[in-house]
């Protein structure tokens, strides 16, 4: 049976982090869909256009990975996907409560859906996108914490801010 996961995120900007949940993921399912959401109320600093080019570059050599935009329910995407696996990250503790909760609401929507949380390695336990965007505010060093596809598109986005 080919087993299909999907990841959802807002991932602005996908970070190293998430890039590690994406490999691990890989290790146990046939196919992970990472499905980048549009989250406009979260306000985020790139387009749903401009994650999903980052996203599509970071993981163009990795076989059995596919990125999709979405703006609508994730068990509704998972379903339209034939994907029964959501893939969650956790990083502390204190994502745990928030995550616990967003997966018994998946679940309760749709009973075919299952999630699973996986942890990055340790070296990537402190990274979110959020720590990326203030650090890429004020200019500060990120090309430890980013798929260097995607600081490659940020630098050259931010070459064409500044001219």
């Amino acid at each position: 049976m080919h087993k299909i996961a999907l990841y959802p995120g807002t991932f602005d900007p996908i970070t190293n982090g998430h890039f590690d949940i994406i490999e691990r993921g890989l290790r146990l399912f046939d196919e992970v869909i990472v499905a980048v959401a549009d989250s406009k109320e979260k306000k985020p600093m790139f387009t749903l256009e401009e994650r999903i080019i980052m996203t599509k570059e970071a993981t163009k050599h990795l076989e059995r990975v596919s990125v999709v935009g979405f703006d609508n329910l994730t068990v509704e995407l998972a379903k339209s996907l034939d994907a029964t696996v959501l893939i969650r990250g956790l990083r502390a503790v204190s994502d745990f409560e928030f995550e616990l909760q967003l997966g018994y609401l998946n679940n309760s929507l749709d009973k075919n859906i299952e999630t699973v949380y996986l942890m990055p390695k340790l070296q990537h336990a402190f990274i979110s996108s959020s720590i990326v965007r203030n650090l890429l505010k004020f200019n500060g060093k990120t090309d430890h914490l980013l798929p260097k596809e995607v600081q490659n598109i940020i630098g050259s986005m931010t070459s064409c801010t500044l001219q």
